[in-house]
């Protein structure tokens, strides 16, 4: 494998991370979300969100030679993300962070999202984070095992969107953040 790295993002990035979402959506939802919802999928459309995070210093890049692969948005996860289903908050709600992970799938099977994971758990823990959440299409197993693989579960949580007209089951899964999480 060529030189694989992870560094904070930086705005320079941010067509780049808009794209890998974009690409990645689609071939790795295509079965789960509706072609419009894929298709519409923009990236000068959802590049100034990436930009807001990228400022906020919560975008972490994987790459591989030249190449960005990958990324990792972390940072501390909303009330409503990491409520119960009854609404209640756990009691380690301050300490829970909201992660997501995406590697082009292309890309996929070399270390890039367990690094990602890693480096963002330690940025995390620093912060005084002490669990992570992340949401996944029900359907999504390599992503279920993806997260379990660092240890993470469903916890219970389960949320239903509406993708274009097509309701989408989401499974929220929580795990430690500390190892097996090491790069």
């Amino acid at each position: 494998m060529a030189d694989a790295s992870v560094r904070t993002a930086t705005p320079d990035d941010v067509a780049e991370i808009a794209r890998v979402h974009r690409d990645t959506w689609r071939t790795a939802y295509r079965d789960l979300l509706p072609e419009e919802v894929l298709t519409g999928l923009d990236v000068a459309e959802t590049a100034p969100a990436w930009a807001e995070a990228v400022s906020n210093g919560q975008v972490l890049v994987a790459e591989e030679g030249r190449w960005l692969v990958g990324f990792c948005v972390a940072g501390p996860a909303p009330a409503e993300e990491v409520a119960r289903a009854d609404g209640s908050l756990p009691a380690d709600a301050a300490a829970t962070a909201l992660v997501t992970v995406l590697v082009e799938p292309r890309w996929g099977r070399r270390g890039h999202g367990g690094r990602l994971l890693a480096a963002a758990a330690g940025r995390l823990r620093e912060a005084g984070a002490a669990r992570g959440v992340a949401w996944v299409p029900e359907a999504d197993r390599s992503s279920t095992a993806f997260y379990g693989k660092a240890g993470w579960s469903p916890d219970g949580t389960v949320r239903t969107l509406d993708a274009g007209g097509r309701p989408l089951r989401e499974i929220r899964v929580s795990g430690g953040l500390t190892p097996p999480l090491e790069p």
